[in-house]
């Protein structure tokens, strides 16, 4: 018998799902396409659409019913509140989180702080990062955008926005045709990833002994620590894509350092902070105290 993956039809996911299936082995693994409700309400930006799991509820579904054994997941899109049958056995090693901005030459204006002209049209359906980027660049106009990473960039290189905010993870894997284009890295200290970002959450049923001792092996320690910290920041304000919440972990030894920021979706306003601690659900909790004791729920 194959392990069946379940994954998502996009290019992105079917790279994530060809990885883990060659970690695992080809010639034990097989993929299975699973349309997700994001998959087919391509139009509404992610606040305008109901719940959460946009991605991943119908591949947890299969999961359950024993339609697959494994599923792939940008971790980034798992919501932090599991499911009881369900478990994530690992998660990879994580590709570099950050976001970068991708500008038409048009558009691009050499500086330290968001190389863009001014009053430029940014496309994102994200609000953690229309928040962030109204934040440092009040003057821009942030407008929805959808689709796959190359239909992104189609949209870009027609002119309907002056820049695009995608995850360099997703660049990085799927290694798009970005001639013509100049591109930005928006650092950290104005600019913090959603929580997971760049990390691969592979999940099973509990019960399923046999691929959980298959899949745990690929597990990254210190990724792991880290996403679970900015997970649990995440948890303790709601967890879902509705919240204009990011954050980053990271480890010296076993301390791990987590900082997040909450801002008003308008851009007006944002709380950030950091902690440190050793173990990752008390230190995301424990941040987010700090941020609530600020007033971030008056944000959200």
């Amino acid at each position: 018998m194959k392990i069946k993956i379940g994954t998502r039809g996009s290019s992105l996911a079917l790279w994530q799902a060809e990885y883990v299936s060659s970690l695992i082995g080809k010639d034990i693994s097989e993929i299975v396409i699973i349309k997700t409700k994001g998959d087919i309400n391509l139009v509404d930006s992610f606040d305008k659409m109901e719940g959460k799991g946009f991605f991943t509820k119908e591949i947890e579904a299969a999961l359950i019913d024993e339609r697959v054994d494994l599923a792939v997941h940008s971790l980034k899109d798992l919501p932090t509140e599991s499911l009881p049958e369900l478990m994530v056995a690992a998660v990879s090693e994580r590709e570099n989180p950050a976001d970068i901005l991708i500008i038409n030459r048009d558009s691009y204006e050499k500086s330290d702080h968001f190389p863009i002209k001014k009053n430029a049209v940014v496309g994102t359906s994200s609000l953690r990062r229309l928040a962030q980027l109204k934040y440092s660049r009040p003057d821009l106009e942030v407008k929805a955008l959808r689709g796959n990473v190359n239909t992104r960039l189609r949209k870009l290189k027609e002119g309907l926005y002056d820049a695009i905010v995608l995850a360099y993870a997703g660049i990085k894997r799927l290694q798009p045709d970005t001639m013509g284009f100049e591109t930005y890295f928006l650092p950290f200290d104005i600019f913090l990833p959603a929580p997971a970002q760049g990390a691969l959450g592979l999940q099973i049923r509990k019960e399923d002994g046999d691929t959980r001792k298959i899949v745990e092996r690929l597990n990254h320690r210190e990724t792991e620590m880290t996403v679970n910290a900015e997970r649990s920041f995440l948890r303790n304000f709601g967890g879902g894509c509705h919240i204009p919440l990011g954050s980053l972990a990271v480890m010296t030894g076993d301390e791990i350092r987590l900082e997040g920021v909450i801002a008003s979706i308008d851009g007006k306003k944002a709380l950030r902070d950091y902690v440190t601690g050793k173990d990752p659900h008390e230190t995301g909790a424990e941040l987010a105290r700090i941020l609530k004791e600020k007033g971030a729920d008056s944000l959200i």
